[in-house]
Formats: C-alpha cells, sequence, structure tokens
C-alpha cells in the first residue's frame, strides 16, 4: 500500500475511483496536512497559501511524487524536492482555455472601452457613440511565454487576425529569441506576459521596457506579478507612457486597498480571476491525477513533470 496524501477539496472527485495500492489520506487543514505529511510517498498538498503547502512538503520527507493543481510552483522548496529526488507533476493547461479566453475578453474590454458601458449603463446613462474604437483585426500582439496558455492565447488571437509575435528560444517563423523582443518592443499593440515565474522572468519587464512600448500599447499580465516592476507600472500608467495594463496578478496579492493601482483609470484589475473564471478545474485535475496514478503503478512517466532545475 501506498500512502497518499490529499487535499480534501478533490475528495469527492476521486474516493472510491482510487486503485487498491493506494492507501488514502485526506487533510481539511495545514495542521492535518502537517500531521499526515511524514507519512506521505504520494502528496497532494495544495493550500491557499504556498507557505503552507512548502512547509506539508518539507515534513514530507518520503515523498516520490508531488502532485499540485497549480501550474506555477513558485514558493514550493524546489530544491529540497530535486535534492530528495521527488517527482513533481503541476497543472500545466488545466486553466490554460479560460485564461486564454481572459485575456482576449481583457483585450476587447481596453479596445471597445467596455467598462465605460458598463458604467453608463449602470448610471442608466444612453451614450450616443462607442467609447472605444480599436479594432483587434490587423493589431499586432507581442507574446512572451509560450507554454499550454501562450498557445491557446496565439490560436484565440489568430482568429480575430490579430498578428501575432511570439518570443521563443527555439527560432521559427513569427518569433523572437530572447535577447531580441526588447528592441522591437515599439512595434506593438499589446505586449501579454504569460511566462512562468522563475528568478530570469522576475522583473523582466520593468522602467525600461516600459518606455520602449508604444504610447497606446497595453500591457497584458496573466503570469505573476512579480514579472513587472510594479511601481514603474504604476508611474508609467500614471503619466500616459502606455495606453493601459490589464493585470490578472499584481504584487502582493490581495491588493492593498489604498494601492495606487486601483485608482489608475486606465489599470484594469482583475484579482486573479483567470484561471477560476471555470467550473472544471478540479474535474480535469482529479481526471489527469488518477491517469497519472496508473501510469505510476506501471512504471511510466507522469505528467506534465516540471523540471525542478528551470522551475517549470
Amino acid at each position: 500500500m501506498t500512502v497518499t496524501v490529499l487535499s480534501g477539496l478533490i475528495r469527492p472527485l476521486v474516493e472510491g475511483r482510487l486503485p487498491d495500492w493506494v492507501e488514502p489520506r485526506f487533510f481539511q487543514s495545514k495542521e492535518e496536512a502537517m500531521s499526515l505529511a511524514p507519512e506521505a510517498e504520494i502528496g497532494w498538498f495544495d493550500m491557499y497559501e504556498k507557505r503552507d503547502m512548502a512547509a506539508a512538503i518539507t515534513a514530507a520527507a518520503k515523498l516520490k511524487w508531488l502532485n499540485s493543481i497549480y501550474a506555477g510552483i513558485d514558493g514550493l522548496p524546489l530544491d529540497l524536492l530535486q535534492e530528495r529526488g521527488t517527482v513533481v507533476t503541476n497543472g500545466a493547461g488545466i486553466n490554460a482555455i479560460t485564461i486564454a479566453e481572459y485575456v482576449v475578453m481583457g483585450m476587447l474590454t481596453v479596445a471597445k472601452g467596455y467598462r465605460d458601458v458598463v458604467r453608463a449603463q449602470e448610471r442608466r446613462d444612453w451614450l450616443m457613440d462607442s467609447p472605444g474604437k480599436v479594432e483587434l483585426y490587423g493589431s499586432k500582439a507581442l507574446l512572451l511565454g509560450y507554454g499550454a496558455i501562450g498557445k491557446l492565447i496565439e490560436e484565440r488571437l489568430k482568429a480575430f487576425a490579430v498578428d501575432v509575435t511570439v518570443v521563443r528560444r527555439s527560432p521559427g517563423p513569427d518569433t523572437l529569441t530572447p535577447d531580441q523582443w526588447r528592441g522591437r518592443l515599439g512595434e506593438y499593440d499589446w505586449v501579454i506576459l504569460a511566462v512562468p515565474a522563475t528568478p530570469e522572468t522576475d522583473g523582466m519587464i520593468g522602467a525600461a521596457e516600459l518606455a520602449a512600448m508604444k504610447p497606446t500599447a497595453t500591457l497584458v499580465n496573466i503570469a505573476r506579478g512579480a514579472v513587472v516592476d510594479q511601481d514603474a507600472l504604476v508611474a508609467a500608467l500614471d503619466a500616459k507612457r502606455i495606453g493601459s495594463a490589464f493585470l490578472d496578478v499584481t504584487t502582493v496579492e490581495p491588493l492593498p486597498a489604498d494601492d495606487p493601482l486601483w485608482s489608475l483609470d486606465n489599470a484594469h484589475i482583475t484579482m486573479h480571476l483567470s484561471g477560476r473564471a471555470q467550473d472544471k478545474m478540479f474535474i480535469r485535475s482529479a481526471e489527469r491525477f488518477l491517469e497519472n496514478l496508473d501510469r505510476w503503478h506501471r512504471g511510466e512517466p507522469v505528467e506534465p513533470r516540471v523540471d525542478l532545475t528551470l522551475g517549470y
């Protein structure tokens, strides 16, 4: 029997479907997770706070395979997991569809001035003209990050006839390499961040990058708040050096009520809801986990496996 410690949130979707070689133990709180962790060989320690997850993982000295619904594993003890030889699978792709849809929604919201339309409805004010007159058709987008989410963003934007350029290490058509994109920032109407959170991407959009963007450009961030220098972004938005920002993620989260981002009319803040704007996240995660259990038992690779050296 393999002791498998799982979040109680996933219990209704897997209980009764687990193979007979799995000994499941479910937790409902950090304290229960900490008490169960030392015996876990397989663990699914997802909790709202990454520091609580990290504490449980650190206590799980017997852990051979760690699974998570989260695509981003920043904040977890990656060095320790690598040292222990623990296999890690994450939630890459689980939320990709809804996040890609959120990006399109954000771009359309900005392009059509839709926030002003909603405000007008609340005032019962019949507008005689559109507050936004931009078409996605023919606009140019720079897409940084070409994983599961990035690929779906590209696919959806091409349906709107957006000219998409992808930043990736492998050369190809409509592609820039990591050492080329900064010199081309001024060409794009949309700069979309879908990169993983790693030391390499930390602060990749700062004052210099914002200054290089078109004054009418929109920055879209559905990656992590740390990817953008938030103070520099606030300054750029306040001075209208870029057109707007659509931010699903911020530093910190939740964003404090007195943060200046809230008061900027050209900042759209969506409270890290893009991955939650669906009802299939846990279902997809449970199905993937059950499939991976069969692979694990047969000695086959589980997926998607995280490269702990790269952090994604």
